[in-house]
């Protein structure tokens, strides 16, 4: 990238951000000047959420749960997991993708598995986010491994595979007629993907350098997208950030997409409050976020328990579990949830999307959380966290 004066000053300013005293500070100001000037509407009731926002969930690992045995239940009656959420208020469902997974417990998500999956989710009339981990594994802040069959590959040979596998993956799924209607590039990439050469803050490297590699990749896989679409589809592109409770580190990161001229249509952030902290830094993150940039945001990923049991080992932030660990408590999570994200300003609050709903216990698998982060309960039995989630 030609560096330009205003980028310049952009990545000056952002990468004095990086320092953990002037974010931290930030955070400090920014939630201050937040309570001061917010003017967004009340949050809605259940029940009053916005038409516009898609509320849903990742069921990537379902068809492996049924395979194991998993049966889902709503009203004594046994069914599929998407129909139940579906009746209840889901109007749209993600789906992650794996380039070569190993097929050990749930990383099965293959595009085979992927385009099977993406049928169910569009013959129940719902709407499709797709995932690109671009990992043959789980891809996280800590986590972003260059698959298996690229990993020899140098910087410039790795971007045109990442666009090429992108635009293929892309118009596999439009031939068969269910073209996602967002793209997520990229999973929790606060960090950077496809490590090595696409991973920040490497010791004693080259920061910029770093960030020019990285972007440069973002800026392939988005190419990929837009390569397989034709002049009438319609398709968003999704950057997802991890800290969800960090008003701060949302604004650096993002900050670095404008200086790098990255473009991307949807801000995805995840929130977890036994690792993000309260509902009120997610709130005040929100709000600054849509005030900074104008893109419309989703909560991609959350979750809290139903019960006890199988999370407690996870929370670091026992200050945010303020609701019970009940089915009522769960739901009411989500209720204050999804009132905190439609309350976002300027109509920016688009959706929140709940992780791994189908978690239910198995032979043979390990289930995260144990059950106790479901939407389902131990029987298989709808939570009515699912209702809420959906505005019932």
């Amino acid at each position: 990238m030609r560096a330009t004066p205003t980028s310049a000053i952009l990545l000056a300013a952002s990468l004095w951000l990086a320092a953990p005293a002037a974010r931290a500070l930030l955070a400090a100001v920014s939630l201050a000047w937040v309570a001061a000037c917010d003017h967004s509407p009340a949050a809605p009731s259940s029940g009053g959420i916005p038409a516009s926002m898609l509320v849903g969930a990742d069921v990537s690992a379902l068809a492996t749960i049924e395979q194991a045995g998993g049966v889902f239940r709503d009203g004594g009656q046994p069914g599929d997991a998407i129909a139940i959420l579906r009746a209840h208020g889901a109007r749209a469902f993600r789906l992650r993708l794996f380039v070569n997974p190993n097929d050990s417990d749930v990383v099965v998500n293959d595009l085979p598995y992927t385009e099977r999956m993406a049928a169910r989710v569009k013959a129940a009339g719902a709407k499709l986010l797709l995932d690109f981990h671009y990992s043959d594994t789980w891809a996280d802040p800590g986590h972003q491994t260059t698959p298996a069959a690229w990993a020899s590959l140098p910087l410039d040979s790795l971007e045109l595979e990442v666009e090429r596998y992108t635009d293929s993956v892309i118009a596999t799924l439009k031939r068969a007629g269910t073209l996602p209607d967002i793209v997520q590039v990229g999973n929790e990439i606060d960090d950077g993907m496809l490590w090595p050469l696409g991973e920040l803050y490497v010791p004693n490297a080259d920061t910029l350098a770093a960030w020019q590699a990285f972007t440069g990749l973002l800026k392939a896989g988005i190419r990929g997208v837009r390569d397989a679409l034709a002049p009438g589809d319609t398709v968003r592109i999704m950057l997802h950030y991890s800290q969800g409770g960090s008003a701060a580190g949302t604004q650096w990161f993002f900050d670095h997409m404008s200086a790098y001229g990255v473009p991307y249509d949807l801000i995805g952030l995840s929130y977890y409050p036994f690792w993000h902290g309260t509902l009120a830094a997610l709130t005040a993150n929100l709000q600054a976020t849509a005030l900074r940039y104008g893109k419309d945001i989703m909560v991609v990923e959350t979750s809290y328990p139903w019960r006890a049991g199988g999370w407690e080992s996870m929370v670091n932030d026992a200050v945010a579990m303020v609701w019970p660990a009940t089915p009522q408590g769960q739901a009411q999570f989500v209720t204050d949830l999804v009132a905190a994200v439609a309350a976002t300003p300027g109509g920016h609050g688009a959706g929140v999307f709940w992780w791994y709903p189908e978690a239910i216990q198995v032979p043979g698998l390990f289930v995260w959380g144990g059950g106790s982060l479901a939407l389902f309960d131990s029987t298989g039995t709808v939570l009515p966290a699912a209702a809420a989630l959906g505005g019932h």
